[in-house]
Protein backbone atom coordinates (compact mmCIF):
# COMPACT_ATOMS: atom_id res chain seq x y z
CA UNK A 1 0.00 0.00 0.00
CA UNK A 2 1.28 3.38 -0.96
CA UNK A 3 0.58 6.40 1.40
CA UNK A 4 0.29 9.30 -0.71
CA UNK A 5 -0.96 13.13 -0.14
CA UNK A 6 -2.02 14.60 -3.05
CA UNK A 7 -1.49 19.12 -2.98
CA UNK A 8 -4.42 21.58 -4.42
CA UNK A 9 -7.18 18.99 -4.01
CA UNK A 10 -9.24 22.21 -3.86
CA UNK A 11 -8.52 22.51 -7.98
CA UNK A 12 -9.77 20.17 -11.15
CA UNK A 13 -6.86 18.14 -11.29
CA UNK A 14 -6.59 18.08 -7.33
CA UNK A 15 -9.64 16.67 -7.45
CA UNK A 16 -9.60 14.17 -10.05
CA UNK A 17 -6.85 12.60 -8.80
CA UNK A 18 -7.65 12.41 -5.04
CA UNK A 19 -11.24 10.84 -6.24
CA UNK A 20 -9.19 8.67 -8.12
CA UNK A 21 -6.44 7.78 -5.31
CA UNK A 22 -9.54 6.84 -2.49
CA UNK A 23 -11.35 4.28 -4.78
CA UNK A 24 -7.52 2.98 -5.61
CA UNK A 25 -6.93 -0.52 -3.47
CA UNK A 26 -3.35 0.22 -3.92
CA UNK A 27 -3.29 3.67 -2.47
CA UNK A 28 -4.00 5.11 0.34
CA UNK A 29 -4.79 8.77 1.40
CA UNK A 30 -2.89 10.17 4.21
CA UNK A 31 -2.94 13.68 3.89
CA UNK A 32 -4.22 16.71 1.61
CA UNK A 33 -3.44 20.24 1.24
CA UNK A 34 -4.92 23.58 -0.25
CA UNK A 35 -3.83 27.10 0.16
CA UNK A 36 -4.54 28.80 3.37
CA UNK A 37 -7.44 30.61 3.94
CA UNK A 38 -9.24 28.17 1.23
CA UNK A 39 -13.07 27.04 2.64
CA UNK A 40 -11.61 23.22 2.21
CA UNK A 41 -8.51 23.78 5.06
CA UNK A 42 -10.28 21.84 8.07
CA UNK A 43 -12.71 19.83 6.62
CA UNK A 44 -12.16 15.79 5.90
CA UNK A 45 -11.17 14.54 2.45
CA UNK A 46 -14.10 12.05 0.56
CA UNK A 47 -14.21 10.69 -2.74
CA UNK A 48 -17.48 10.24 -4.68
CA UNK A 49 -17.54 6.12 -4.02
CA UNK A 50 -16.47 6.28 -0.85
CA UNK A 51 -17.27 7.26 2.99
CA UNK A 52 -15.82 10.67 4.54
CA UNK A 53 -12.36 9.38 5.81
CA UNK A 54 -10.72 11.25 8.85
CA UNK A 55 -7.96 12.93 6.76
CA UNK A 56 -8.59 16.73 6.84
CA UNK A 57 -7.57 19.19 4.31
CA UNK A 58 -4.28 21.05 5.62
CA UNK A 59 -2.62 24.30 4.51
CA UNK A 60 0.89 22.85 5.87
CA UNK A 61 2.17 20.27 3.70
CA UNK A 62 5.47 19.92 6.15
CA UNK A 63 3.08 19.03 9.16
CA UNK A 64 1.77 15.91 7.35
CA UNK A 65 4.27 14.48 4.37
CA UNK A 66 6.22 12.57 7.70
CA UNK A 67 3.14 10.11 7.34
CA UNK A 68 3.17 9.51 3.48
CA UNK A 69 5.71 8.13 0.94
CA UNK A 70 4.78 10.14 -2.65
CA UNK A 71 3.37 13.43 -2.79
CA UNK A 72 1.42 14.03 -5.86
CA UNK A 73 1.59 17.49 -7.26
CA UNK A 74 -0.97 19.03 -9.82
CA UNK A 75 -0.52 22.86 -8.77
CA UNK A 76 0.72 26.22 -9.85
CA UNK A 77 4.46 26.64 -10.41
CA UNK A 78 5.41 28.57 -7.55
CA UNK A 79 3.82 26.64 -4.65
CA UNK A 80 4.29 23.36 -6.89
CA UNK A 81 8.32 24.56 -6.22
CA UNK A 82 7.60 24.93 -2.47
CA UNK A 83 6.08 21.72 -2.24
CA UNK A 84 9.44 20.36 -3.85
CA UNK A 85 11.66 21.59 -1.28
CA UNK A 86 9.28 20.19 1.49
CA UNK A 87 9.65 17.23 -0.44
CA UNK A 88 13.35 17.11 -0.51
CA UNK A 89 13.81 18.27 3.00
CA UNK A 90 11.57 15.38 4.37
CA UNK A 91 13.35 12.71 1.73
CA UNK A 92 10.03 11.77 0.63
CA UNK A 93 9.37 11.19 -3.54
CA UNK A 94 7.14 13.20 -5.22
CA UNK A 95 5.55 13.45 -8.58
CA UNK A 96 4.79 17.07 -10.48
CA UNK A 97 2.56 17.69 -13.26
CA UNK A 98 2.40 21.07 -12.90
CA UNK A 99 3.74 22.98 -15.85
CA UNK A 100 4.85 26.63 -16.51
CA UNK A 101 8.08 26.80 -14.22
CA UNK A 102 10.55 29.17 -15.15
CA UNK A 103 13.50 27.61 -16.60
CA UNK A 104 16.05 28.02 -13.54
CA UNK A 105 13.25 26.12 -11.55
CA UNK A 106 13.01 23.34 -13.62
CA UNK A 107 17.30 23.35 -13.95
CA UNK A 108 16.81 23.06 -9.75
CA UNK A 109 14.42 20.11 -10.35
CA UNK A 110 16.13 18.15 -12.60
CA UNK A 111 19.29 18.48 -10.95
CA UNK A 112 17.69 16.75 -7.73
CA UNK A 113 20.07 13.95 -6.11
CA UNK A 114 18.73 12.92 -3.19
CA UNK A 115 14.93 12.26 -3.55
CA UNK A 116 12.92 10.60 -6.21
CA UNK A 117 11.63 12.53 -8.49
CA UNK A 118 8.70 12.09 -11.26
CA UNK A 119 8.19 15.32 -13.36
CA UNK A 120 6.31 15.13 -16.80
CA UNK A 121 3.65 17.87 -18.16
CA UNK A 122 1.81 15.24 -18.79
CA UNK A 123 0.86 12.08 -17.37
CA UNK A 124 -1.65 10.64 -19.98
CA UNK A 125 -0.33 6.82 -21.05
CA UNK A 126 -1.07 7.64 -24.79
CA UNK A 127 0.13 11.29 -24.38
CA UNK A 128 3.30 9.45 -23.46
CA UNK A 129 3.01 7.04 -26.21
CA UNK A 130 2.88 10.31 -28.86
CA UNK A 131 6.11 11.42 -27.45
CA UNK A 132 7.53 8.35 -28.26
CA UNK A 133 5.94 7.85 -31.80
CA UNK A 134 6.73 11.83 -32.58
CA UNK A 135 10.46 11.16 -31.99
CA UNK A 136 10.75 7.92 -33.92
CA UNK A 137 8.70 9.63 -36.98
CA UNK A 138 11.18 12.34 -36.79
CA UNK A 139 14.19 10.12 -37.04
CA UNK A 140 13.13 8.19 -40.03
CA UNK A 141 11.43 11.49 -42.03
CA UNK A 142 14.57 13.10 -41.39
CA UNK A 143 14.46 17.18 -42.94
CA UNK A 144 12.48 16.21 -45.97
CA UNK A 145 9.42 17.21 -43.66
CA UNK A 146 8.22 20.60 -42.17
CA UNK A 147 7.30 19.86 -38.40
CA UNK A 148 4.57 22.31 -37.44
CA UNK A 149 2.66 21.65 -33.89
CA UNK A 150 -0.73 22.80 -32.89
CA UNK A 151 -2.09 22.73 -29.01
CA UNK A 152 -5.57 23.55 -27.62
CA UNK A 153 -7.05 24.00 -24.17
CA UNK A 154 -9.50 25.39 -22.36
CA UNK A 155 -9.91 29.15 -21.80
CA UNK A 156 -9.05 28.98 -18.01
CA UNK A 157 -5.15 27.45 -18.84
CA UNK A 158 -2.93 30.38 -17.57
CA UNK A 159 0.50 28.99 -19.30
CA UNK A 160 0.94 28.88 -23.28
CA UNK A 161 2.11 26.74 -25.30
CA UNK A 162 1.48 24.37 -23.15
CA UNK A 163 3.64 22.19 -21.46
CA UNK A 164 2.94 19.12 -23.16
CA UNK A 165 3.68 20.86 -26.70
CA UNK A 166 6.96 22.07 -25.78
CA UNK A 167 7.60 18.39 -24.39
CA UNK A 168 6.74 17.69 -27.86
CA UNK A 169 8.91 19.90 -29.68
CA UNK A 170 11.35 18.60 -27.71
CA UNK A 171 10.86 15.29 -28.71
CA UNK A 172 11.69 16.09 -32.14
CA UNK A 173 14.65 18.47 -32.28
CA UNK A 174 16.23 15.78 -29.90
CA UNK A 175 15.66 12.98 -32.35
CA UNK A 176 17.41 15.13 -35.03
CA UNK A 177 20.08 17.66 -32.94
CA UNK A 178 21.74 17.64 -36.09
CA UNK A 179 19.23 20.49 -37.52
CA UNK A 180 19.43 24.25 -36.57
CA UNK A 181 16.03 24.06 -35.28
CA UNK A 182 14.20 27.16 -35.52
CA UNK A 183 11.58 27.81 -32.86
CA UNK A 184 8.62 29.46 -34.15
CA UNK A 185 5.45 30.21 -32.02
CA UNK A 186 2.91 31.91 -33.55
CA UNK A 187 3.31 33.71 -36.88
CA UNK A 188 2.34 37.57 -38.04
CA UNK A 189 2.09 39.83 -41.05
CA UNK A 190 4.45 39.21 -44.34
CA UNK A 191 7.40 36.37 -42.18
CA UNK A 192 8.57 35.12 -45.93
CA UNK A 193 9.27 31.70 -46.76
CA UNK A 194 8.90 29.28 -44.06
CA UNK A 195 12.98 27.79 -43.41
CA UNK A 196 13.70 24.25 -43.25
CA UNK A 197 14.53 23.92 -40.21
CA UNK A 198 11.61 26.20 -38.37
CA UNK A 199 9.75 24.19 -36.21
CA UNK A 200 5.92 26.01 -35.26
CA UNK A 201 4.34 25.58 -32.16
CA UNK A 202 0.51 27.46 -32.35
CA UNK A 203 -1.32 28.12 -29.44
CA UNK A 204 -5.28 28.05 -29.69
CA UNK A 205 -7.50 28.52 -26.00
CA UNK A 206 -11.66 28.16 -25.75
CA UNK A 207 -14.28 26.71 -24.00
CA UNK A 208 -14.08 23.55 -21.73
CA UNK A 209 -11.62 21.74 -24.20
CA UNK A 210 -9.17 19.65 -21.80
CA UNK A 211 -6.24 18.58 -23.92
CA UNK A 212 -5.90 18.45 -27.65
CA UNK A 213 -1.94 18.06 -29.34
CA UNK A 214 -0.89 17.65 -32.85
CA UNK A 215 2.35 17.12 -34.61
CA UNK A 216 2.18 18.12 -38.20
CA UNK A 217 5.20 16.37 -40.41
CA UNK A 218 4.62 17.78 -43.87
CA UNK A 219 5.98 16.76 -47.25
CA UNK A 220 5.70 17.37 -50.75
CA UNK A 221 2.52 15.02 -51.62
CA UNK A 222 1.81 13.94 -48.36
CA UNK A 223 1.08 15.07 -44.51
CA UNK A 224 1.53 12.85 -41.19
CA UNK A 225 -0.85 14.45 -38.12
CA UNK A 226 -0.30 12.44 -35.11
CA UNK A 227 -3.31 13.70 -32.63
CA UNK A 228 -4.17 13.44 -28.71
CA UNK A 229 -7.12 14.27 -28.08
CA UNK A 230 -8.18 14.33 -23.51
CA UNK A 231 -11.63 14.17 -23.47
CA UNK A 232 -11.08 13.92 -19.58
CA UNK A 233 -8.76 14.81 -16.84
CA UNK A 234 -9.21 11.16 -15.36
CA UNK A 235 -6.25 9.99 -18.21
CA UNK A 236 -3.53 12.41 -16.11
CA UNK A 237 -5.14 11.84 -12.77
CA UNK A 238 -4.11 7.73 -13.52
CA UNK A 239 -1.13 8.14 -15.04
CA UNK A 240 -0.09 10.56 -11.43
CA UNK A 241 -0.96 7.67 -9.27
CA UNK A 242 0.87 5.21 -11.81
CA UNK A 243 3.33 7.46 -11.32
CA UNK A 244 3.15 7.56 -7.49
CA UNK A 245 3.10 3.75 -6.80
CA UNK A 246 5.82 3.49 -9.59
CA UNK A 247 8.45 5.94 -7.57
CA UNK A 248 7.79 4.79 -3.91
CA UNK A 249 10.29 1.87 -4.32
CA UNK A 250 12.77 3.92 -6.59
CA UNK A 251 16.77 4.89 -5.80
CA UNK A 252 17.12 8.78 -5.48
CA UNK A 253 16.84 10.69 -9.00
CA UNK A 254 15.00 12.47 -11.32
CA UNK A 255 12.55 10.61 -13.56
CA UNK A 256 10.15 10.87 -16.49
CA UNK A 257 6.87 9.04 -17.73
CA UNK A 258 8.45 7.33 -20.20
CA UNK A 259 10.63 5.69 -17.31
CA UNK A 260 7.41 4.54 -15.44
CA UNK A 261 5.78 3.55 -18.78
CA UNK A 262 9.34 0.77 -19.62
CA UNK A 263 9.19 3.12 -23.03
CA UNK A 264 12.94 4.07 -22.58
Amino acid sequence: MVKIVVTGVGGKMGKTILNLALNDSGIEVVGATELEGHPLIGKPISGSKKDITPVTVQSDLSSIINGCDVVIDFTLPEPSFEHFKVARTAGKAIVIGTTGFPKEVIDKINNTKDIPVVISPNMSIGMNLMFDIVEKVAKILKDDYDVEIVEMHHKWKKDAPSGTALKIKDAIENALPERAWIEVFGRKGTTGERKNDEIGIMTLRGGDVVGEHTAIFAGIGERLEITHRAHSRENFARGAIIAAKWIATRPAGVYSMKDVLGLG
